[in-house]
């Protein structure tokens, strides 16, 4: 078996590799198409961030069997092409918990007190002591947006400082941050409360962006903004002139939309403090990434153990075969689910009925908790912490099971429950093969989950459908399928649309305005 090391990790990694008899051929700085006529020749390959692996390299990969990335970050990795070619995915998630937690303070310290700033003034032989005035960390408010292994531990250093700590994470409940000593609160206001703000979630469609001239505009005048997280969640252009309003007072970035920034016109502000990236980049964390993905490359390559893969189960070889497609059901339901809730999370119940209740289950239900976290989380969700992010957030989690399946072979229901909101899909399997959801709430419908979908909730009346239709033609959006469930005649009623491509956000807006909608969420799911 052979691998290819495409990006630089600890000589450790290396080591764990070659003692287990693989073959290792280290090549890093390969250009796109110099990987495209390499990695033909692989069984696996470990990246970190600077490797792209495009669905363009997964096409030429013929041998390729698993990509591990010594990290937890996969925006560099087309996870959908290597699924469909069965290629497992892998990312070492925790290993950079605490260095880049540990970045994050620093950063904060550092755009406090104008640290880099007086440092270059005293190295060209300036003493300009009273230039450089800083402001207390101490009893100031300090928000967090995404609250998972880093923004908790970043919490944790937070209060050691004396400062307050509020917190937004779609998944996070009251009990759980209480006892943090945290207080959960939504993004409007800690938005206008904070007195600094740190982000640590991952780059998705949900949050890029995020930070934007609308909300920038919310905040408290002379804020001051981390990003230790991902590029393009703050929009560079409003920060940029917000700073040079006052608006902001200050920003500390290791992260950017474009990496390296060549001539980004933030390095012109004097009130910026900048790292290329150095989140993980300590010796502690650089070796326990690469220990890590070398060890899980081992399991797969050797022993057939699948480990901290984003898009297969950790399961044994021969079992998968059986379970896959209740887990590609189980996945597309979630994240159908999951992108169609609102607000936070405290209980989520998988029901199996028929045949699948007798089937290894724990796997399917991971998938189920995996989907559902994925959309906000991305980057951090696998096939093994999934169930500790879900305990991490305070939500609870629990199966049913049931030999009736009615007409059905086998039947899923994922519930997810907030206070007294309840929302639920079920699905089956068609041909014991295709997934089919056949079930929105209290809906009867039968959709194909799959590819780009509008969900409205409307009013039965005529002239919905004709004037979504309508909408779409004019903005040259073409219709897949359309399918509708409703609750009685003239009542409450649900329609999906199937379109073939995705839908700007002025376009789903005009939607929200036609007569009789009710509400309407865009969903992406795999082809």
């Amino acid at each position: 078996m052979k691998v290819l090391v495409s990006d630089s990790i600890s000589p450790k990694g290396i080591e764990i590799l070659k003692k287990a008899g693989l073959e290792v051929d280290v090549k890093t700085g390969l250009k796109p198409e110099e990987l495209k006529k390499e990695i033909s020749k692989y069984n696996a390959l470990i990246v970190r961030s600077a490797t792209k692996v495009t669905s363009d390299i997964i096409s030429a990969a013929e041998n390729l069997k698993v990509i591990g990335r010594a990290g937890s970050g996969l925006d560099n990795v087309d996870k959908d092409a290597a699924t469909k070619r069965g290629i497992v995915v892998m990312n070492t998630p925790g290993g950079n918990t605490i260095t880049t937690a540990e970045h994050t303070i620093a950063l904060l310290v550092s755009m406090a007190r104008q640290i880099p700033q007086a440092t270059a003034s005293m190295k060209a032989g300036r003493w300009e002591k009273k230039k450089f005035m800083g402001v207390e960390l101490y009893n100031k408010t300090l928000g967090i947006i995404g609250f998972g292994n880093i923004g908790t531990h970043v919490a944790r250093m937070a209060h050691g400082i004396g400062m307050n700590v509020i917190a937004y994470d779609p998944f996070l409940n009251e009990e759980r941050a209480k006892n943090l000593g945290v207080k959960v609160v939504e993004l409007d206001e800690l938005i206008k409360k904070s007195d600094f703000i740190t982000i640590h979630t991952p780059l998705t469609k949900e949050t890029k962006g995020l930070i934007n001239a609308g909300r920038i505009a919310q905040m408290k005048e002379g804020v001051r903004l981390i990003n230790s997280a991902r590029g393009g969640i703050i929009d560079e252009k409003a920060l940029y002139d917000a700073l040079k309003s006052g608006r902001v007072a200050a920003a500390a970035l290791d992260v950017f939309e474009k990496e390296p920034p060549e001539g980004s016109p933030l390095f012109e502000l004097d009130n910026v403090v900048c790292t290329p990236h150095l989140g993980a980049a300590s010796e502690e964390a650089q070796e326990n990434v690469a220990i890590a993905v070398a060890e899980q490359i081992v399991d797969y390559l050797v022993y057939g153990t699948i480990r901290n893969a984003v898009n297969f189960p950790c399961v044994s070889a021969d079992v998968l075969p059986k379970l896959q497609p209740y887990i590609n059901l189980a996945e597309r339901m979630g994240s159908f689910l999951s992108q169609s809730f609102d607000g936070g999370i405290n209980e989520i119940i998988v029901e199996y009925r028929g045949e699948v209740a007798e089937l290894k289950l724990e796997p399917i239900t991971i998938a189920v908790l995996k989907s559902i976290l994925t959309p906000i989380l991305e980057e951090t969700v696998n096939f093994v912490n999934a169930p500790f992010i879900a305990r991490e957030r305070g939500i609870e989690v629990k199966e049913i099971t049931s030999a009736d399946a009615g007409d059905y072979h086998s039947m899923l229901t994922v519930k997810i429950m907030a206070g007294n909101k309840e929302n639920s899909v079920t699905g089956i399997l068609q041909g014991k093969q295709h997934p089919r959801i056949i079930r929105v709430d209290n809906f009867a419908i039968e959709l194909v989950p799959e590819g780009e979908m509008l969900v409205l909730s409307n009013i039965d009346k005529p002239g919905v459908i004709g004037n979504i239709g309508t909408l779409l033609g004019k903005n040259n959006i073409n219709i897949a399928r359309m399918q509708f469930g409703r609750e009685k005649p003239g009542g409450r009623a649900i329609s999906v649309v199937s379109i073939d491509t995705p839908m700007s956000d002025e376009i789903l807006s005009e939607i929200k305005k036609l007569p009789n909608v009710l509400s309407v969420k865009q969903i992406h799911l795999p082809i």
